[in-house]
C-alpha cells in the first residue's frame, strides 16, 4: 500500500488523508475559542480498512495537542471511540480533567 500523507485543510475545516494524490478520507471539524469539535469523519469504501481513519484521527489530535490552545470535543463517533481506544489523548477532551508535565 502507498504511503498515507496528512494535511490539515484550514481552509475547509478538517484534516485529510491523501494515498497517491487521491484524497483517502478526512475528519471535519469546527472551532470555539476554546474547543474544537470533531462533528463527522469519513474514509473512501475503497480505502476503507488501511487504517486511514486511524492515521487522520492520530495526525489531527496530535496537532491540536502541539497547538496546545483548545480542548476536543468529539462528537463524531469515530474520533470518540478512536479516543476511547488511545487512552493517552482522553485528557484532550472537553471536561476531562487536565494533566500537567509533572502528572
Amino acid at each position: 500500500m502507498a504511503e498515507i500523507e496528512t494535511v490539515h485543510n484550514t481552509e475547509r475545516s478538517r484534516y485529510e488523508a491523501w494515498i497517491d494524490g487521491v484524497r483517502a478520507g478526512f475528519a471535519e471539524y469546527q472551532l470555539t475559542d476554546e474547543l474544537i469539535v470533531f462533528t463527522h469523519t469519513e474514509v473512501d469504501k475503497k480505502f476503507e480498512g488501511q487504517g486511514v481513519g486511524s492515521k487522520i484521527a492520530r495526525f489531527a489530535l496530535d496537532d491540536v495537542r502541539a497547538d496546545g490552545t483548545r480542548r476536543v470535543l468529539p462528537l463524531c463517533p469515530f474520533i470518540k471511540g478512536w479516543i476511547g481506544h488511545h487512552r493517552e489523548y482522553a485528557d484532550m477532551i472537553y471536561g476531562a480533567p487536565a494533566t500537567t508535565a509533572t502528572d
